[in-house]
Order: C-alpha cells, then structure tokens, then sequence
C-alpha cells in the first residue's frame, strides 16, 4: 500500500519525485509509459539554440528547497558545467540542457517505474484505497498497484484543428517536428500553421535556408499580430500564492473569461526570438526576395489533400477584413498547442471526481479533484482554476509543496502565502 501513485512523469510530477524523496514516511510510487531509454521532455522540440521561457530557478526543487541534490545547479556541477553556465550569464537554460537535466534527476530516484501504462484506475470500498492497473510496454505484464492518493500528471497531448483531422498526408505537429524536418525541407513549400512560441521557433528555423532554390516558408497565425510574451515583473506577479487565492475565488464564469484573455501571458512568444526573426528577414533582404510569406489574422477553417500531387489546400479566412482566400502547401507544420483530454483510465471512478459547468476537472485550491477534497490532485491543466500559474513551471514546486503539506497533514516545505507587492481585488472597507 503506497500513500500515493503518480501517473504521468512531466517535469512537475518528476519534481514530486524529487521533492519526496527524502521524506520519511511518505511512500510514492511514480508510473511512467514511456521506457527510461525513451524518455525526453518535448523531444520535438529541442533546437539547439533554444531556451527556456523560465529562468534556472524555475527548476525541478529550488523554489521549495534550494539545498535539494536535485537542483539544476548541481546538476551542472556534477556534469562539470557550472562554470561554463556561469561565464554564460545567461539565466534561461537551454531546452536541449533541461532535458538533460530531468533524465539526470530521473535516473537517481528509485521510486519511479518506467515502461508502465496505466491501463485503468478504480476504487476499492473496503480498503479506501486506489487501485491502478499498468501494463508493461515491453513485456505486456499486467500490474496491480494500491495507493490512499494519487497524483495526475499525465499532460496535455498535441490539438490538431477539426478542418485537418483524417486528411491524409505527412502533416507534422510541433510536437513532432525534429523527427521530420528532413521531409519538410525536401519539398517546395512549407507553411507553418500557429501563434506562439513553438511557432515561432519552428518558422525560424526553416527561415535559414528557405529561397528559390529550396523551398518557400509561410507563417499562417490568427492572433493579430506576433504578441510577445508579457514578461514585465508586475505582471510576473501574477504567478504568485497572492494571484492563485484571487483568481480561484473569482466566480467560474469570471474565470473561463479571463482564461482566454491571458493565453498572451504564457503563449506569448519571446521578444527576442521576434526581434531574431525579423533580423533574419532583414539579412536574408539585403541579397533578394526572401522565400517567406507572414500572414496575420488569418484562421484555418477547412483543409483538403491532394495525394496524386502531395499539396494540402488550406482554405484561410482573414478576420478583419472578413475575406476568405486559399493557400496551396506541400509541407504542413501545425504549432496548435496542446489541449488536456481527461484520461480514459479514470473512467471506473468518475463518480469520485468534480467537474465544473463547463466539463472540465473542477479543482479546488488544494490542487484536488476528488469529491472528498483529498485524495487526487491534479498537476497543471487548471488554467481555468488556478489561472496562468498552472501551466508555470516556476510555479510547479509551490504546488508540490502544497500537495506535500496535505498529504503529510503539516507543511514540510514552508509553503508562501503572500509574496505580491499588488493588490488583486477590491479591499475590505476604506482605503485609508
């Protein structure tokens, strides 16, 4: 009997695991699908010249214990690259190196399993516990495990728009894109379908050898123009205890409204890729015609391919002028995020769960989804309830550490209350 199963092993349940693991008495269990050779945290993604959005900090363990062995800074001692980290001086990490980083925290924990696919999860009355069937990836060994919580942390998996489901072809989401930009840049032209950072970045790398006699580029985004990420500090203030307390006592109405008008505080994209990118551009003028097409508010409403010619159809509709137009592709890259879909493992115990009005996970402010307010705490995918921090990762050690304080039933690592300079609602009584 576990006091907690973990499902999922992003970096904020790995951080679970991390913070654990030098607590007595607290007994986890982590399950992980993926095989410890195949682990990688957005392995898609890892351009070589691309960093975090977060600074070091926003580490597995620091912003709940700075002394832990767990820390990105000793990671880099113990891989002989502090001092070149140092000399950087450079606060945001590469992608690639916090990958790294997480398979070397992994690899020390002896409480997580890899290879195992929670396959269903029910409850067992006479025991008030948990029951999590996993099969094994490699060998299909079917495991029974029992734990008093768990932990969800299973993230969210790649959208692809409803005008491009079941079209056909090799279209290529973000989250795949490494693994096939060869294809893409055999082919005469390539649109990038998306607004935020992945986008972004995905654009930028192709940008380097478009031209004639390659390919041409275009960037498809809806958003008006290229937001840049809000990064200023009174606005970071709202990945803060003081913001999370406002925000989920708003009401739920409230909530989902101002959830679609703050997508620009964490899918904004870096105002210094935006800069490089138009540098890029401006470089690649001074010998000719660029290869490239950016197009602004502009949404995808259908989609159709062409298998005799290998050419997707895009049919654009421009909102402002509110005009439709069409765009011909041989290569198709959706940067459309990710959108969280409740596990189907979780079916058996539904009646055990909240949902809000809307259908999504009802989270209380303890990060539970259960009815009882105490057994299933749900990791990221509460931007409707927890606002903007939810999907932070400087903000997944608080989390954990209040996840932490309510399984143990006393704070092990101090949990802040209050850290904002600003007020987020009205005062009580007069302002004096």
């Amino acid at each position: 009997m576990h006091d907690f199963i973990a499902i999922g092993l992003g970096p904020y349940n790995l951080g679970l695991a991390c913070l654990t693991d030098p607590i007595e008495g607290l007994n986890g269990l982590f399950l992980e699908a993926r095989p410890e050779a195949g682990y990688a945290w957005h392995p898609g993604m890892l351009l070589p010249t691309a960093t975090l959005q977060t600074p070091f900090m926003a580490d597995l363990v620091t912003l709940a214990d700075p002394t832990s062995p767990y820390s990105f800074l000793n990671f880099l001692k113990e891989t002989g690259r502090l001092y070149p980290f140092y000399i950087r001086e450079n606060f945001y990490p590469v992608r690639a190196e916090y990958d790294e980083y997480c398979r070397w925290a992994a690899a020390r924990l002896r409480t997580i399993r890899f290879g195992q696919t929670v396959s269903r999860v029910e409850y067992d009355e006479a025991e008030g516990c948990y029951v999590v069937h996993s099969v094994g990836t490699d060998n299909g060994a079917v495991n029974e495990h029992r734990a008093r919580r768990l932990v969800l942390g299973t993230g969210t998996p790649p959208h692809i728009p409803e005008p491009c489901r079941g079209i056909g072809g090799d279209l290529v989401h973000s989250a795949d894109y490494l693994a096939n930009r060869a294809l893409l840049q055999s082919k005469e032209s390539i649109t990038v379908i998306g607004s935020g950072q992945s986008a972004a970045e995905i654009y930028l790398d192709l940008l380097a050898d478009a031209g004639a006699d390659t390919y041409h580029l275009s960037w498809v985004t809806r958003s008006p123009r290229f937001f840049p990420l809000e990064y200023t500090k009174l606005t970071l203030e709202m990945t803060s205890p003081d913001y999370v307390d406002y925000f989920h006592a708003l009401p739920e109405a409230t909530r989902y409204r101002l959830e679609a008008e703050q997508k620009g505080l964490f899918k904004g994209i870096d105002a210094v890729l935006i800069n490089e990118i138009f540098d890029t551009l401006y470089l690649k003028s001074v010998r000719g015609q660029v290869a490239t097409r950016l197009v602004t508010n502009t949404e995808l409403r259908g989609a159709s391919y062409d298998e005799a010619g290998g050419t997707y159809m895009l049919d654009l509709h421009h909102e402002e002028q509110d005009r439709g137009f069409s765009l011909a592709t041989q290569g198709l890259v959706l940067a459309t995020g990710y959108r969280y879909q409740v596990p189907a493992f979780l079916e058996p115990v539904r009646d055990r769960l909240r949902f809000d009005g809307g259908g999504r996970f009802d989270v209380a402010r303890n990060y539970t989804i259960d009815v009882a307010g105490r057994e299933i705490f749900l990791q990221n995918a509460g931007t409707h309830t927890h606002s903007i921090t939810s999907p932070d990762l400087g903000m997944g050690a608080y989390r954990n550490s209040w996840i932490i304080s309510e399984m143990l039933g006393r704070d092990y690592y101090p949990v802040e209350k209050t850290i904002a300079f600003q007020e987020f609602g009205a005062p009580d009584g007069l302002l004096t």
